[in-house]
């Protein structure tokens, strides 16, 4: 339809640019000069979450929103991370750390799309004390996984398949986690 044999796309990955001036620190001088406990801003966004958890171990308010970071296992991420440069999974734990660090009305509805991607088993677990946290808040979340950690702490399962792509598509089994176990 196009009046071309073959269309090839290219995707090139992001490119950026260390600016001369500051050297990708993104700070003049004189703000860089400004330290806590030998830190500046920019060597505080280059620390992980963990490592920043430790350094601001002293200050409640920091603490809480790092740990949040920790809690749906982000604290690996550095903190000046470019946004665009996080996975679908971190992207949506990221704004489950933020919805978390609202004080939100009970009753919203959540909606994750595999969320454990990438996710250490460790970390699983504590995505699933955050899950279970919205849940006792009064919150709703609906959980698109393959995980079954995820799948068994679930209070509903809806099943799809039978398989994926055109044999898919079909409820197959539905219910608590035990009864759609006990499926064929």
């Amino acid at each position: 339809g196009l009046g071309f044999e073959k269309v090839e796309m290219q995707f090139l990955s992001d490119l950026y640019l260390r600016c001369p001036e500051c050297e990708g620190r993104r700070y003049q001088p004189h703000i860089l000069e400004i330290k806590l406990e030998g830190q500046s801003i920019h060597d505080v966004l280059e620390m992980t979450g963990a490592e920043a958890l430790e350094f601001f171990k002293s200050n409640a308010k920091v603490t809480k929103s790092l740990q949040l970071l920790a809690d749906v296992g982000l604290d690996y991420l550095r903190l000046g991370q470019p946004v665009n440069a996080l996975s679908g999974g971190e992207s949506q734990r990221l704004k489950l750390a933020g919805h978390l660090a609202e004080q939100r009305d009970e009753g919203a509805l959540l909606i994750f799309d595999e969320p454990t991607t990438g996710l250490h088993f460790d970390d699983i677990a504590g995505l699933l004390k955050v899950f279970q946290r919205l849940v006792d808040e009064g919150n709703t979340l609906v959980v698109v996984e393959h995980n079954l950690e995820v799948i068994k702490s679930a209070d509903w399962v809806v099943d799809i398949g039978p398989d994926a792509g055109d044999r898919g598509g079909e409820i197959v089994a539905a219910g608590p986690p035990e009864k759609v176990a006990r499926c064929k």
